[in-house]
């Protein structure tokens, strides 16, 4: 169970930092109200906060969520962009996850 509490953990900081981005990008390119960078940094100070959760190295947590990040960016670009994903996107998010898996849960001597 400790492996699903992981990547629950990775998926709801890999959304937290997508609103984060996302809500200062509609402002910038899409010319909605500035208000939005409130909530955009408090998502952000979120993402900061929710990578802190993890019980191993820092270095290693911020490798493998980027799998997960990616995983992540290519669901939003379907839910939220409605651009659905080529075979590409989703071979290049299976590497990803794997990549993360790998580092994440492969066994360890120390």
């Amino acid at each position: 169970m400790p492996e699903l509490k992981t990547v629950g953990l990775f998926l709801v900081t890999a959304l937290a930092e997508i609103v984060g981005c996302y809500l200062p990008y509609l402002w910038l390119r899409e010319g909605k109200t500035i208000w939005l960078l409130v909530p955009g940094a408090l998502s952000l100070a979120a993402f900061a906060w929710l990578l802190s959760l993890h019980p191993t190295a820092a270095g290693r947590v911020y490798a493998a969520y980027g799998g997960v990040y990616i995983f992540m960016a290519i669901i939003w670009l379907w839910a939220v962009d409605g651009i659905r994903p080529t075979m590409w996107d989703l071979v290049g998010s299976a590497v990803a996850l794997a990549g993360m898996a790998i580092i994440m849960f492969a066994p360890r001597t120390t």
